[in-house]
C-alpha cells in the first residue's frame, strides 16, 4: 500500500515553521532562559515541570512556577505572568498563556502542533528506542513448564507477559534474551512415566490423535485417580486397625503401592538407569512437540532453553563451593543449608540429607549456567506470585555467590488467574486448557464477526485469519490489560467484543482507519503548496498530544514492567480517535489541506495502535 502522496510536509501548510525539537524540550529550553534573564540565576532541566493541563483551564501544557520562588522572590501569580510573558515572546511554540495561582497554563501555537505530527510521521518506531552495542542486556524467563502435563491458562498468563515484557524492555533500547526453564525431572514427570507404563498399552500421540502434552496430561490425572483409590483403601484399613484419621491418612500416602514405585523410578532416573531414561526422553519429547504447537498458536518464542535435569547438577556444583568457601553449613544429618537469619529470614534447605536437590539448588544451577552464556547485566523471572519468599531467597544467596545481577534481579511477579467457578487443579483435570482456550476463542471471534456482518465480502481463508488475529487479540488484551500483581478472574465471553476496553475494540478501530487510507488512494496531488488557514480543533490536538505521549507510556511501562500500562494507552488512543472521527469527517474535510492533514493525523494513529499492540503481542489486521 503507498501513500506517498500524503508524506507531504505538513509544514508547508503553515506560514510558520518551528525548529526541529520536541515541543516540551523548546519550552524546557527556554523556561531556563527565561529565569536566568528574568532573575539571574541559572536552572536545571529537574527544576522545569511540566504536565498536562487540566480538562477545566485552557490550555496544553501548565508550567509549575514554585520550585522558581526562591530565585524570583515574588508571589507565585506574578512568576507565573513574568514567565508567561517572556515565553510568548520568545518560544514559538507558545501562541498565549494564562495564570493559575502559582500555574503557567501554556497554549501551544498551531505551527508546532504540526511539526510535531511531521516529526512523528517522519518516524516508524516514534516513542521507541533501538539497543546500541553499549545498551544493557536483560535476560526474561518465563513459560517454565512440567513436562506431565499440557499448558494451562496460567501458563498463558505467564507467557503472554513475559512475551510482552520482552518487547517493552527492547522498545527501551534494551539488548534482550528471552528464556525457558523446563521442569522435566522429579516425581511429578515419574508419575505420568509409571501411569503410562501401567495403563497405556502402548499408547503414542500418533495412534491416540492427541498432542503429546494432552497425552501424558492424561496419565498424570490418571495416576491421580489410581493413586486416591489406593489411599482411601488403606486409609481405612489403619482406621480399623486403630489409627486415628489424620495419622490414617498420612501412613497412607506414604505407604500406598503407587507412590513408593513412583519414588523407586525417581532414585533410578538419577542413577542414570538407561530403560528409565529412554522412557524419560520418549516421553518428554512428545511434550515438547505439543508445547511447541502451543507457543507457536499464542505467537512466543524462546532464545534459549535450560532443563532442570541439566541445570540442577550445576546447582549441586555452586552450593558445594559455597560449603567450601564457608558460605554454607552442613548439618549432622548430612543436609547442606544457608543460614538468612541475618537478613531477617530464617535458615534454607539446599541439598537434602541424602544429596539430592531441592528448586533453590536448581535454580542456583540455571542462574551459574546463564551468567557463564551470556553477560548478564539485569535478570527478570517471571513468576507467580507464590513465589515471592523464594525469589527474595535466590537473590540473597547469588549476591553471596558473587553473580553481580544477584542482588538486583527482579522477580516480575503476578497473581493468579481464576474462572468464575473457581480455582484450577491440574491432577483433578480441572484445568482450562491453552490449546482449547485459544481454540474456543478463535471459533468465538468467528461467530460474533459473523452475526455483526463483518465477514461480507470475503474469502474464506481472509475470515479464518481474521478471526484467529481478533480471537487471539481478545485473549492477549484481556489478560494484559489487568495489572499483573492482580489476581484475575478470566471470562472469555467478555473479551469478545468490539466495543469497549477490549483487543477487538482497539483491532477494529486499526481497521477502519486503514479502510479509510486505501479509500484516500489517488485523491490527493503529489505536491500542495497551500497554507493551512485554519485553526486545528481540540480533538485534533488532543490526538496530537496523545501520539506523542507514547514515548512517556513505553518508558514508564519498562521502568513499572507494567504490560498493563501499554494496553491502557492504545485503549485512550483509540477512544480519542473515535471521538474525533465521530465528530469530524476525513475523506469529507472543508478543505484539501485539511483532508492531507487528518488523513496523516489518522495514519499515525494507526501506525501508534499497531506498534503499541505490537508490545503487547497482538496481531491487527488490515480490515476487519
Amino acid at each position: 500500500m503507498h501513500f506517498a502522496h500524503l508524506l507531504v510536509p505538513l509544514h508547508r501548510f503553515l506560514k510558520i515553521k518551528v525548529r526541529n525539537m520536541n515541543i516540551e524540550a523548546q519550552i524546557t529550553s527556554s523556561v531556563m532562559a527565561a529565569v536566568k534573564e528574568l532573575y539571574g540565576q541559572e536552572v536545571s532541566e529537574k527544576m522545569v515541570a511540566l504536565q498536562k493541563t487540566r480538562s477545566d483551564f485552557e490550555g496544553n501544557l501548565t508550567l509549575v512556577v514554585f520550585p522558581f520562588l526562591k530565585i524570583s522572590k515574588k508571589k507565585p501569580e506574578e512568576t507565573a505572568q513574568e514567565i508567561g510573558e517572556y515565553l510568548q515572546k520568545n518560544c514559538p511554540a507558545i501562541e498565549n498563556f494564562n495564570v493559575v495561582k502559582g500555574f503557567l497554563n501554556l497554549v501551544i501555537a498551531t505551527a508546532a502542533w504540526v511539526q510535531l505530527l511531521n516529526d512523528i510521521d517522519a518516524d516508524p518506531t516514534f516513542g521507541m528506542k533501538k539497543a546500541t552495542d553499549d545498551s544493557p542486556l536483560v535476560m526474561i524467563e518465563y513459560s517454565s513448564p512440567n513436562t506431565n502435563k499440557p499448558l494451562h491458562l496460567g501458563h498463558v498468563r505467564n507467557n503472554l507477559l513475559g512475551w510482552s515484557l520482552a518487547q517493552i524492555m527492547e522498545a527501551n533500547g534494551n539488548k534482550v534474551v528471552k528464556t525457558n526453564i523446563v521442569n522435566d525431572r522429579g516425581i511429578h514427570i515419574c508419575k505420568s512415566m509409571l501411569a503410562w507404563l501401567k495403563w497405556g498399552n502402548g499408547e503414542t500421540p500418533e495412534t491416540s490423535g492427541k498432542k503429546g502434552d494432552h497425552l501424558i496430561g492424561d496419565y498424570y490425572v490418571a495416576f491421580d485417580k489410581h493413586y486416591r483409590e489406593e489411599v482411601k483403601e488403606l486409609k481405612a484399613k489403619f482406621i480399623a486397625e486403630g489409627l486415628d484419621e489424620e495419622k490414617a491418612e498420612e501412613r497412607a500416602k506414604n505407604e500406598a503401592p503407587l507412590i513408593i514405585e513412583a519414588h523407586d523410578m525417581l532414585v533410578r532416573w538419577e542413577q542414570n538407569d538407561p530403560e528409565v531414561r529412554a522412557l524419560w526422553k520418549k516421553m518428554n519429547d512428545w511434550v515438547y512437540a505439543g508445547f511447541d504447537e502451543t507457543y507457536k498458536a499464542l505467537g512466543v518464542a524462546f532464545d534459549k532453553i535450560y532443563y532442570e535435569s541439566e541445570t540442577y547438577l550445576e546447582g549441586k556444583k555452586k552450593v558445594e563451593e559455597g560449603l567450601e568457601k564457608g558460605l554454607f553449613f552442613r548439618k549432622e544429618d548430612n543436609s547442606v543449608w544457608a543460614d538468612l537469619t541475618d537478613e531477617g529470614l530464617d535458615q534454607k534447605l539446599l541439598l537434602r540429607s541424602d544429596g539430592t536437590s531441592v528448586y533453590m539448588t536448581q535454580d542456583i544451577g540455571t542462574a551459574d549456567m546463564r551468567f557463564k552464556d551470556y553477560p548478564i547485566d539485569k535478570m527478570i523471572y517471571v513468576v507467580g506470585n507464590e513465589q515471592n519468599y523464594h525469589f527474595q531467597v535466590l537473590s540473597l544467596l547469588l549476591d553471596r555467590l558473587g553473580f553481580e545481577w544477584g542482588k538486583e534481579l527482579v522477580h516480575f511477579s503476578y497473581g493468579m488467574v481464576e474462572l468464575p467457578n473457581g480455582k484450577m487443579k491440574s491432577r483433578e483435570g480441572t484445568v482450562v486448557d491453552a490449546d482449547d482456550l485459544i481454540a474456543a476463542m478463535i471459533a468465538n471471534a468467528r461467530q460474533t464477526s459473523d452475526e455483526l456482518g463483518k465477514f461480507n465480502d470475503m474469502t474464506e481463508e481472509e475470515k479464518r485469519e481474521i478471526a484467529r488475529i481478533v480471537g487471539l487479540g481478545a485473549l492477549k488484551y484481556f489478560i494484559l490489560k489487568v495489572d499483573a500483581r492482580k489476581n484475575m478472574l478470566f471470562n472469555p465471553e467478555e473479551s469478545i467484543d468490539f466495543n469497549g476496553n477490549t483487543g477487538p475494540f482497539i483491532q477494529y478501530t486499526h481497521a477502519r482507519i486503514r479502510s479509510i487510507l486505501r479509500k484516500s488512494e489517488g485523491t490527493m496531488e503529489r505536491e500542495n503548496e497551500g497554507t493551512l488557514n485554519s485553526q486545528l480543533n481540540q480533538k485534533e490536538i488532543d490526538l496530537i498530544q496523545k501520539l506523542n505521549e507514547f514515548g512517556a507510556a513505553v518508558e514508564q511501562a519498562g521502568k513499572d514492567y507494567s504490560p498493563s500500562g501499554i494496553a491502557n494507552y492504545c485503549y485512550e488512543l483509540t477512544k480519542q480517535f473515535n471521538q474525533f472521527y465521530h465528530d469530524y469527517s476525513i475523506l469529507n474535510a472543508d478543505t484539501e489541506e485539511q483532508k492531507a492533514f487528518r488523513l496523516v493525523l489518522a495514519r499515525n494513529v494507526a501506525k501508534t495502535i499497531k506498534n503499541g499492540m505490537a508490545l503487547l503481542g497482538i496481531e491487527v489486521p488490515e480490515r476487519m
